[in-house]
């Protein structure tokens, strides 16, 4: 796993190479979003239970077929599995959101999860709509600039929507 400094600094040195003053303007930036990207973490982090089971009612509101007799999330150790496994997801999510990179996400969480998903006949198109569901409401807290530093958070969202859209495509 990779910060993106410590990805930007491996790529000079692969080409041997000084950091271009474009790596180094992308640096100061994530450094000047640093506290928004911390308070956008600590949100997620703060609400992941509430985030989790609210986009986990909204599914099967959606699709009340999951939790009936003979649905992926019937009995409730399958609804534990089905709530572990939106939780993970959730947090790898905020790992790659505090390191600006989603290596971390790809690596521990996202490889061969469509396979695994398969394997146990999980539907995969269910999990990508729970995970828009956390997309939705991580995206509503990042957002809601109520006790934060006031100031453009547009590319925060649009880094932490990128990181929920991969896990969704990851699954289907």
């Amino acid at each position: 796993m990779l910060d993106a400094f410590a990805k930007i600094v491996a790529q000079a040195d692969a080409r041997g190479e000084f950091l271009s003053n474009k790596q180094i303007e992308a640096l100061e930036t994530i450094v000047a979003e640093g506290n928004k990207r911390l308070d956008t973490v600590n949100k997620i982090n703060s609400n992941a239970s509430a985030i989790v089971t609210n986009s986990a009612r909204a599914l099967f509101a959606e699709q009340p077929q999951l939790v009936q007799p003979g649905g992926n999330a019937y009995t409730s150790r399958r609804m534990a599995a089905c709530l572990r496994d939106m939780e993970i997801i959730l947090r790898y999510v905020s790992y790659a959101m505090i390191a600006g990179d989603s290596s971390v996400l790809d690596d521990r969480c996202l490889n061969g999860l469509r396979e695994t998903y398969q394997a146990l006949g999980t539907p995969g198109g269910s999990v990508a709509v729970a995970v828009q569901k956390m997309k939705e409401a991580s995206i509503s807290l990042a957002n809601d600039v109520s006790g934060v530093p006031l100031g453009d958070c547009s590319s925060l969202t649009a880094e932490l929507s990128v990181y929920f859209d991969r896990a969704a495509a990851a699954v289907v």
